[in-house]
C-alpha cells in the first residue's frame, strides 16, 4: 500500500469517518496508537507533512505499514491527530499555569512568554509543520490547523475581552484585531528562530514582546485621540474644500 493509496481511503460512508483512529479493544492496541502517534511526530517534525511517510513511521515502531493504517486510515488523519495532540498538552500548559488571580498584564505577559517557550523550546519541529503547512492555501492540513489554532488563541482572547472590559485595553479595536496584533509579530520571530535556524534568547525576546505588544493595546490617551480626531477632521474640511474648487 502506498502512501497516496492511503490518504485516498476516505470512500467510507461520511458517517463512519473521524479525525481520530478507531478505539483500540485492547490495552496493546492503546500502547500500539501512542506508539505510531508518537513515531509519527517524530517524523513529521522532522520531514514535514509532504515528505513524511507511513513506511518511515512504521519502521521506526516496528511494525508494517498496513497495521499503521489498521489504526488511522490514512497520513492526513494520522498527522491532524498528531497536531491536535501537541496543540491538546500546550493548551494544558496555558490552563494549569494561568495565573487567574493576577492582573490582565500578568496573565497577558504569561501567554506571550509560555507560547515562546512551547514553541521554541519544546516543540520546534511541530512548530515549524503549522507554520508551513498554515500559510499553504487549501493545503490538505487546513480545516484541523484553523480549528485547533482557534482553541489554542483562546485564551489570549479571554484575557483581551477581560481587559477592554476593565477599560486596560483599548476597545477601537475588533478582538479578531488584536489577536493578529499579538500573534503576527510573535510569529515573525518564530520564523525567524525555527524556519530561519536562528539562536534566540527566549526569555529577553519574550520581555521584549510584552512591552511592545502591551504598548500597542493600551487605550489612546485621551489627549492624543483629541488630536488625531482633530487632524482627520481638518484633512477631511482641507479635502472638501479642494474638492469644491475643483468643481469651480
Amino acid at each position: 500500500m502506498t502512501n497516496a493509496d492511503c490518504d485516498t481511503m476516505t470512500a467510507a460512508p461520511k458517517a463512519d469517518r473521524a479525525d481520530t483512529p478507531r478505539a483500540p479493544a485492547s490495552r496493546k492496541s492503546q500502547q500500539r496508537v501512542q506508539d505510531i502517534l508518537r513515531a509519527g511526530r517524530d517524523v513529521f517534525a522532522e520531514k514535514g507533512y509532504e515528505h513524511a511517510t507511513a513506511s518511515e513511521i512504521a519502521q521506526r515502531v516496528g511494525v508494517s505499514e498496513a497495521t499503521v493504517f489498521s489504526y488511522f486510515r490514512g497520513k492526513r488523519e494520522l498527522c491532524a491527530r498528531v497536531i491536535a495532540d501537541w496543540y491538546d498538552e500546550n493548551i494544558a500548559a496555558f490552563e494549569n499555569g494561568m495565573p487567574h488571580d493576577a492582573p490582565v498584564r500578568q496573565q497577558f505577559a504569561f501567554i506571550v512568554r509560555t507560547h515562546l517557550r512551547l514553541m521554541l523550546v519544546n516543540g520546534t519541529g511541530l512548530c515549524a509543520l503549522v507554520l508551513s503547512e498554515g500559510r499553504a492555501k487549501q493545503h490538505v492540513l487546513s480545516d484541523e490547523l484553523t480549528a485547533q489554532q482557534r482553541r489554542y488563541t483562546a485564551p489570549l482572547m479571554d484575557v483581551l475581552a477581560r481587559g477592554q472590559a476593565a477599560g486596560q485595553i483599548r476597545t477601537d479595536m475588533p478582538l479578531s484585531l488584536l489577536r493578529s496584533l499579538v500573534f503576527g509579530p510573535i510569529e515573525h520571530v518564530l520564523w525567524d528562530a525555527i524556519l530561519g535556524r536562528r539562536k534566540l534568547d527566549t526569555e529577553t525576546t519574550a520581555e521584549q514582546l510584552i512591552d511592545m505588544l502591551w504598548a500597542a493595546l493600551q487605550p489612546p490617551a485621551p489627549e492624543s485621540a483629541a488630536l488625531v480626531r482633530f487632524r482627520n477632521e481638518v484633512m477631511e474640511a482641507m479635502s472638501r474644500l479642494e474638492h469644491e474648487r475643483a468643481r469651480t
